[in-house]
């Protein structure tokens, strides 16, 4: 899968973290479809500048983006129960893991991609094994392959090129209990 005929689906959270991936893919020669789902972001305003962000990234490198565009604070705590109650971080953040990268898989088989990945591997503050677990399971379960990379080495330098463009930067993970735990005293 290391050839520029590789047909990629890359889930994208946001635009600092896809900046970062593609700089690592375009040195294979790879150039991704991005993918857009991400119902764990909220409030809204922030799910629509991450949206608009990435929007604008995928303009300026002429990347084909899928958008599954649905807000979905329901959808998220309904499936951490009741409330939000499941608010520990390991279980909101293999739900939130799952859920967005099933409907990678579901995409990428779908529409004939090769293979599929996340921008989340870029992160050294999310749980690295863990996504990677997820989305092996799910390659097994949808019958494409989970494209890995560990891109955690190129997070500075895409956090550092986001900046340079002047993207918008978020300062928490996405959910409403990683904006409670960014700010909270």
């Amino acid at each position: 899968m290391r050839d520029a005929g590789t047909k990629l689906l890359l889930h994208a959270c946001c635009g600092p973290c896809s900046a970062g991936c593609l700089g690592g893919l375009e040195e294979e020669g790879i150039k991704p479809d991005l993918f857009w789902y991400n119902p764990n972001i909220h409030p809204w305003t922030e799910y629509r500048s991450r949206r608009d962000c990435l929007e604008g990234l995928a303009g300026r490198k002429n990347l084909k983006l899928l958008k599954i565009d649905e807000y979905g604070l329901r959808l998220f705590l309904g499936g951490l129960g009741a409330g939000g109650g499941n608010g520990a971080k390991a279980g909101r953040c293999g739900y939130c893991y799952r859920l967005r990268l099933e409907k990678t898989a579901e995409t990428a088989r779908r529409e004939g991609y090769d293979c599929f990945s996340t921008t989340l591997l870029i992160s050294p503050y999310q749980r690295h094994d863990d996504i990677k677990k997820t989305g092996e399971e799910l390659a097994a379960r949808y019958g494409v392959p989970f494209f890995y990379r560990d891109f955690r080495p190129l997070f500075r330098g895409g956090q550092k090129t986001a900046r340079e463009q002047g993207f918008y930067m978020q300062k928490y993970c996405g959910c409403i209990f990683s904006e409670e735990e960014r700010y909270a005293p």
